[in-house]
C-alpha cells in the first residue's frame, strides 16, 4: 500500500513541476545570464517549488501534522518565490526568515533553551539557510547535495524516529524528480531561491530534530561542506575588500565550474561525495562512541585545510590559464 501511495505522489509531484513549466513559460519566470551565473542560456526559475509542494502533500495525507513548521515553511516558499518574481529587499527577507524559524522552533519546542543557545541557534539556522540557497549556482549542485542528507536523515530515523519518515521520503521522491530536469549540461530549470531555500529550511528542521533526539550537536558536521565554503569565500572577500554584497563568482565551485571549465555535474557529485564521506565517519564515530569536541575540531580542521589546499590548487591554475 505504501509503495502505491508513493508512486501517486510522485505522479501528483511530476504533474506539478511540468504543470509549473507551462506557467514559468508563459509568464517568463526565467533565469537571465547575469555576473553571478555558471549558465549561459536562459532557464526555466523555480522549478524547486516542487520541495515545499512535496511537504505541503504529506502535511495534508498524514494528520496535518508540525502544522506551525509547515506555516513556516510556506511563508518562506512564498517569499522566496516573489523574490524569484522581483528582487526583494534583504531586510523583507531576513524578518519573514526570522517569523518562518521561530514557527519552527515552537512547533519542535526548543524555547526552553538558555537565552545564549538559543541565539546561537536563530544565527545558525539563519546563516544555513541563506548558505544554501548561495550555493544553489551551478546544475544539480542542490539536488545531489540534499540527496545526500536526506538519505543519512532516513538511515538514521529508521531506529532514532526522531522525523516522519514519509515525509523524508517524499522529500527524496520531489528531488529525484528535480534531478532529471537540473542534473543535466542544460537545465530545463533551476531550483530558485523558492527551491534552495525551502529545502535549507527543511534540512535544518531535520538536523535540529535529530540533534535534539540524540543530543549530538556534532550532526551540524552534515552541513560543513556547504558552511566552510560560504564562511571562507567571505572571508576572502572581507581580505581583497571587495563589497560582499555584490554578486560574485568566487566560491569554490563556482572556480571549478567557470573559471577551470569542469562540468557541472562533476563538480556537483565532488561537492555531495564529500559530504557524503562526512556524513559516513561522523555517524561511524557517534555510533562507536568515539566523537567528543575534540574528535568534532579535528574534523573540522581537517577539512578546512584540505579546502583550502583545493581553493589554492585551483586559484593557482586558474593564473596559469
Amino acid at each position: 500500500m505504501s509503495f502505491l501511495l508513493y508512486f501517486f505522489i510522485s505522479l501528483i509531484l511530476i504533474a506539478v513541476i511540468l504543470f509549473y513549466f507551462q506557467i514559468a513559460t508563459h509568464f517568463d519566470i526565467t533565469d537571465k545570464p547575469n555576473v553571478r551565473s555558471s549558465h549561459r542560456n536562459i532557464t526555466i526559475r523555480g522549478g524547486g517549488i516542487i520541495f515545499p509542494v512535496a511537504a505541503l502533500i504529506w502535511f495534508f495525507l498524514y494528520g496535518f501534522a508540525f502544522k506551525w513548521t509547515i506555516a513556516g515553511l510556506s511563508l518562506i516558499a512564498i517569499i522566496s518565490f516573489m523574490d524569484d518574481l522581483k528582487p526583494l529587499s534583504g531586510k523583507v527577507r531576513i524578518i519573514v526568515h526570522f517569523v518562518a524559524i521561530s514557527l519552527m522552533f515552537y512547533d519542535i519546542g526548543i524555547y526552553n533553551l538558555s537565552w545564549y543557545w538559543l541565539l546561537l541557534v536563530y544565527l545558525l539556522t539563519i546563516y544555513w539557510i541563506n548558505a544554501f540557497n548561495f550555493m544553489d549556482g551551478i546544475n544539480a549542485i542542490t539536488p545531489f547535495y540534499s540527496l545526500s542528507a536526506l538519505l543519512f536523515f532516513e538511515i538514521l530515523n529508521i531506529k532514532l524516529k526522531f522525523f516522519p519518515k514519509e515525509l523524508i521520503i517524499i522529500l527524496i521522491l520531489s528531488v529525484l524528480i528535480f534531478s532529471y530536469f537540473n542534473a543535466r549540461k542544460r537545465a530545463k530549470a533551476f531550483a530558485g531561491d523558492v527551491g534552495s531555500v525551502s529545502m535549507a529550511f527543511l534540512l535544518v528542521w531535520m538536523l535540529i530534530s535529530l540533534i535534539l533526539k540524540t543530543g549530538n550537536i556534532e550532526y551540524i558536521l552534515f552541513f560543513s561542506i556547504y558552511i566552510l565554503d560560504t564562511l571562507f569565500t567571505l572571508f576572502f572577500r572581507i581580505l581583497r575588500r571587495e563589497n560582499i554584497f555584490q554578486a560574485h563568482r568566487l566560491h569554490l565551485y563556482q572556480l571549478l565550474s567557470n573559471e577551470l571549465k569542469r562540468p557541472h555535474i562533476q563538480v556537483s557529485l565532488l561537492y555531495a561525495i564529500s559530504q557524503t564521506i562526512v556524513n559516513l565517519i561522523v555517524v561511524l564515530l557517534i555510533r562507536y562512541e568515539l566523537m567528543n569536541f575534540i574528535v568534532f575540531l579535528f574534523i573540522l580542521t581537517v577539512l578546512s585545510i584540505v579546502y583550502l589546499a583545493v581553493y589554492r590548487v585551483v586559484t593557482i591554475k586558474i593564473k596559469n590559464i
